[in-house]
């Protein structure tokens, strides 16, 4: 179970070995076993008890903005192989190993777009030519993609991006050509969002940041160390390297709400420039998002809920660092 705390004021504490959530008109005890992971929003308080229940029964507590990006989170301090894990996460992420991995997720991410777009053209038929032509493109991005064997390290890095950047474009133009016009974009807007899609699809994308990096972490990984995203002070490149193939998620539930018209103008805050999501807009989001996140599939020869599938993807990659050569060198050019 997902705990999320997001009405002003509310309390986390502990009683008799149990979690209490209190707010203004609420009292709930749940037990430690039952939760996987608490997020808070902003106006939460909570006590130090809570705090030491959550890291004796390994759940995460993350502290997460308005708008949705988690901004803090607080983790047990046993490290396990963490470091023989990170030590070997280093030499891929400057060598020809680290790219390979990478050119991976970001081909998965584009399979999982050209079958979300597959999927919408099914239920579209008066969209279909301009779905088709979309899917089109993205398979010759694919192509592409699949072409690109040698070059220099960040020649190789730059060309894998360019084709996700142009990919992201073609995608999320044929997103806003299919929804009703009242929900309609033009193009990615971030903090803060010029429109509803944004926002919602924003907020979904913080709610993924903050899983992939909780499966880094029990997996050993440093959320920081990237193999495609190049390094920058307090970012975290891994995460943003793991999470493309899962971000088709949060773009079906998003395009789920709008287009069953469950998303009104009440459930957003008008800000300088754009939106932010109220509480009755995380609300409706959050449910639908966990929902599908709950929902078992077949993965890899075992049915899985999509959210776990996440953990073990990252013990997938954890376990793949420390079963390569310790000894390979970096090199000037890279071959795949």
């Amino acid at each position: 179970m997902q705990v999320i705390l997001n009405t002003y004021g509310s309390h986390l504490g502990v009683k008799d070995g149990n979690f209490l959530i209190r707010t203004r008109d609420r009292k709930l005890e749940l037990a430690p076993r039952k939760v996987s992971s608490i997020l808070a929003t902003t106006g939460i308080s909570l006590t130090s008890d809570a705090v030491k229940l959550a890291m004796t029964w390994n759940i995460d507590l993350v502290f997460l903005d308005e708008f949705g990006s988690p901004y803090g989170r607080i983790w047990h301090c046993r490290l396990g192989s963490t470091t023989a894990i990170r030590r070997r996460q280093l030499e891929a992420s400057r060598s020809a190993e680290g790219l390979r991995l990478a050119r991976q997720w970001v081909a998965r991410k584009l399979e999982n777009q050209i079958g979300h777009l597959a999927d919408l053209r099914k239920r579209r038929s008066r969209k279909s030519r301009e779905l088709t032509a979309s899917i089109d493109k993205l398979k010759q991005l694919q192509q592409a993609l699949e072409k690109i064997r040698s070059g220099r390290h960040d020649q190789v890095r730059e060309q894998i991006m360019g084709l996700e950047g142009s990919a992201g474009r073609v995608y999320f133009q044929a997103l806003a050509d299919v929804l009703p016009s009242r929900y309609t974009f033009r193009g990615r807007s971030r903090n803060p969002a010029r429109d509803f899609f944004n926002c919602l699809l924003n907020y979904g994308y913080g709610v993924l940041y903050s899983l992939v990096e909780r499966g880094c972490i029990l997996a050993g990984l440093d959320p920081y160390t990237g193999f495609l995203h190049t390094d920058n002070y307090n970012k975290m490149s891994l995460v943003f390297d793991l999470i493309e193939p899962y971000r088709v998620w949060a773009d079906k539930t998003v395009m789920l709400l709008l287009s069953g018209r469950k998303v009104k103008e009440s459930h957003f805050d008008k800000l300088k420039g754009g939106y932010s999501l109220n509480k009755d807009g995380k609300s409706l989001l959050l449910s639908r998002f966990n929902k599908f996140l709950d929902e078992a599939k077949r993965y890899r020869g075992r049915n899985i809920k999509r959210r776990h599938i996440i953990q073990f993807d990252c013990h997938v990659l954890a376990n793949t660092l420390l079963k390569k050569s310790k000894t390979e060198k970096v090199p000037e050019t890279v071959e795949f």
